[in-house]
């Protein structure tokens, strides 16, 4: 058996009643003061708390603790799918046709669903957007607004797919889209007007690489 020693008592003086301050240790306090039951009764009271918390039996039989923790599974999952729906996600991004604003591949970007759900019509000139592709409903696009409804525009400023002079007048309930490198997308040069249903959010922020950071928002400037 070996002997611990137990510490001197812990002068007290100057506590007044009510006072929970606890009373400073001498600077020769010995390491052996978690030996002293005072010391552990609160670790020991937590332990047991904490034992009681864990192995508590359970009320529920073995099918029903399953089943409720299925349920909870699945509300974790329907949340986690309105909040992509609905609220924004990350996502990645790929491809030439929004060069030099963004790279061909390996980016990670943030998307805003929120305020294009609220509102589909708050859209501003030369913001960002992601929506679904006119030529193929299952694949998602990445494409600057250049026109809203009502607007005039160029077809083509670059006379590829049509000459610079033609102009043409967005309807109602459309906006006009163009990627940023103008020699490898395919926008609205080729398909015309795109629906505002089609649009399934904003793209605001570029998460990676790091060096890359950007904050994106509308670079339409305005000439008098």
């Amino acid at each position: 058996m070996i002997a611990i020693p137990f510490p001197n008592p812990i002068k007290t003086s100057g506590l007044r009643p009510g006072n929970r301050r606890f009373p400073r240790l001498p600077h020769n306090f010995p390491v052996s003061f978690m030996a002293n039951p005072r010391f552990l009764y609160p670790l020991h009271g937590l332990g047991q708390m904490l034992r009681a918390r864990i192995f508590k039996p359970s009320k529920y039989s073995l099918p029903t603790r399953v089943g409720i923790g299925c349920l909870k599974l699945v509300n974790l999952v329907c949340f986690a799918h309105l909040f992509v729906e609905y609220v924004g996600t990350i996502s990645t991004m790929e491809g030439p046709s929004m060069l030099p604003t963004l790279g061909n591949e390996g980016e990670i970007v943030v998307v805003d669903r929120l305020s294009t759900r609220l509102d589909p019509y708050n859209i501003a000139r030369g913001e960002l957007l992601i929506l679904l592709s006119p030529l193929n409903p299952k694949r998602y696009i990445c494409k600057r607004v250049v026109g809203l409804p009502g607007d005039v525009v160029c077809v083509d400023p670059t006379g590829q797919q049509a000459p610079s002079t033609e102009h043409v007048r967005i309807p109602k309930g459309h906006i006009w889209i163009m990627g940023d490198n103008a020699d490898a997308s395919r926008d609205s040069r080729i398909y015309g007007p795109v629906p505002i249903g089609l649009v399934q959010g904003k793209l605001r922020t570029r998460l990676w690489p790091p060096s890359k950071f950007q904050m994106f928002g509308s670079n339409m400037t305005y000439i008098d």
